[in-house]
């Protein structure tokens, strides 16, 4: 799949902090459970890449990727994994190297007119702009439609459910990312239902 085609796969993917490697599973079966099947889990705990891999295998029916992706080597690593694709907050020319060479489909983020344009001569149509409220947010976006018009953003960091719809019913928008699907005291009371009914919420904003 590209990544417009995972994009597209739901209104909502989830950033995902996996602190304790027995929470990867149960994490994964509860969001699809809600109807959330594209998951980001992000390179920020010692277990973030066994968590990609015990995903991957148990839940086949997730879409696992890596988030915080911001050298070749976690490119690399991630692909190891068993990620299908991968999420940098930014972006450079030797990940995008790296993402030709490994096959692996790479959403960059963006903050500026010129960093799309960046990823838009590297042949890119889909871009994460991240962070995404402080970036200007839904006016950045409605901005960036009109000399940007044929690319597709799933904007990340400080989007929640409230402010969520505002964001995806722009034309430009094909996901938004956010946190609020595993609040980390859900995770870590194992509250696996509330997690589920978090997901089904999600799932309908679009």
């Amino acid at each position: 799949m590209s990544v417009i085609d995972i994009l597209r796969l739901g209104p909502v993917m989830p950033v995902l902090v996996i602190d304790e490697l027995d929470q990867a599973v149960p994490l994964a079966r509860a969001l699809v459970a809600g109807g959330i099947r594209v998951l980001e889990v992000t390179l920020r705990t010692p277990v973030a890449l066994d968590a990609v891999r015990a995903m991957c295998a148990a839940v086949p029916e997730a879409v696992v990727g890596v988030g915080t992706i911001t050298s070749p080597q976690d490119l690399a690593d991630s692909k190891a994994a068993g990620a299908v694709f991968g999420v940098s907050p930014g972006l450079t020319a030797s990940l995008l190297e790296a993402a030709r060479q490994t096959g692996l489909p790479l959403l960059p983020g963006t903050m500026t007119p010129s960093d799309v344009m960046t990823a838009r001569a590297a042949g890119l149509t889909a871009c994460k702009l991240f962070p995404a409220a402080v970036a200007g947010g839904l006016g950045m976006l409605k901005a960036l439609y009109g000399p940007f018009a044929d690319m597709v953003f799933c904007p990340t960091g400080g989007i929640d459910a409230a402010s969520a719809p505002q964001y995806l019913a722009l034309p430009n928008v094909a996901c938004v990312g956010g946190s609020w699907l595993a609040p980390k005291a859900l995770v870590q009371a194992g509250d696996w239902p509330a997690i589920t009914a978090l997901a089904k919420a999600a799932s309908r904003l679009r």
